[in-house]
């Protein structure tokens, strides 16, 4: 197991075990360490170490990504928990390249979502633009270079038939918000869990709108790219928001297989579930992660995942079941 970095987090889980008992390692990957995800992973991991009673040790390792994730599970054994996007485990399961067919692809199962890529459409409030269209013939931002915020932008375009129509500008994400705010350009994209520390940052001083885009736009970028899904920005999540936005996302989640016993599965979606709280006040990203997400998961519910979402009286679609 290749292991660049390795971070151990001694974890109490909600598992009732004898003192004699011999204390479990669960090895988490979660890309590297720059990646949102590895630092979602590093804090759900800690938040675990509060939950019981020091049955566990949790391993939190570099990895390449969802990929190599997703592929390690042939060399992991049971006590193995990854982050992934769903669409990546999907692919694994047909078979799609990267991927080769591996019958191991089909016991994966979910655990519990964490907070998904969202893409935030970014224009002036006190400007004309108040929609996706109104950017013909405006300068815009899509975020760095081999980024999600500008691929999903460059795909919306192309399907809203804005390509060539709006003036995209290459320039570093992390200049746009001040671009913004001089008036420079009309607008900018950029992706990551929100509440997004710049957006925050912005909205206090710079008047912001978020653009949205219509159930049938969704549809149409979704049939280009089935990896993003809908998703809803809540009012009040910025200042100045006063409605909900429905933009574009990556979903995320924590996911094992059923090599994993029951009995942890259940100890760690129990322990997730009653830390979230505490997750959201270190880190905002993690107050939009709700029991009606799991949808999002796009697996299938471990069998011991699934026990602790019955006992909560979560209605789990059938598909997840």
């Amino acid at each position: 197991m290749r292991l660049q970095m390795m971070t151990v987090l001694f974890a109490a889980m909600l598992l009732a075990a004898p003192a004699s008992a011999k204390e479990k390692t669960i090895v988490v990957h979660a890309g590297k360490p720059d990646s949102p995800n590895y630092v979602l992973a590093r804090q759900f991991a800690g938040a675990l170490a509060l939950a019981g009673n020091g049955a566990f040790t949790l391993v939190v390792a570099e990895s390449q990504g969802s990929v190599e994730n997703v592929a390690d599970i042939e060399k992991m054994g049971g006590d193995y928990i990854f982050t992934a996007g769903p669409s990546v485990i999907l692919q694994a399961q047909r078979g799609d390249k990267p991927f080769t067919k591996n019958p191991r692809f089909a016991g994966i199962r979910a655990l519990f979502p964490i907070p998904a890529q969202t893409i935030h459409f970014v224009v002036r409030r006190d400007g004309k633009i108040k929609n996706l269209a109104e950017l013909v013939g405006q300068s815009f931002i899509p975020g760095t270079r081999g980024t999600l915020g500008e691929r999903i932008t460059e795909e919306t375009f192309q399907v809203l038939g804005l390509a060539n129509r709006v003036q995209v500008i290459d320039s570093d994400a992390a200049g746009a918000p001040a671009a913004l705010k001089a008036r420079q350009v009309g607008g900018f994209a950029i992706a990551g869990s929100f509440p997004l520390p710049s957006l925050v940052k912005l909205a206090k001083t710079t008047p912001i709108r978020l653009l949205g885009l219509t159930p049938a736009a969704i549809k149409r970028i979704r049939a280009a790219d089935d990896s993003v899904r809908a998703i809803i920005i809540p009012r009040g999540t910025y200042a100045g928001l006063t409605k909900d936005v429905t933009t574009l996302a990556l979903p995320a989640g924590a996911y094992t297989t059923l090599r994993m016993t029951n009995a942890t599965a259940y100890a760690l979606t129990k322990a997730f579930w009653s830390q979230r709280v505490a997750l959201a006040k270190k880190n905002p990203a993690w107050t939009a992660i709700r029991l009606s997400q799991l949808v999002s998961l796009g697996v299938r519910l471990h069998p011991g995942a699934l026990r602790y979402y019955r006992e909560v009286g979560v209605r789990i679609p059938a598909g997840l079941r």
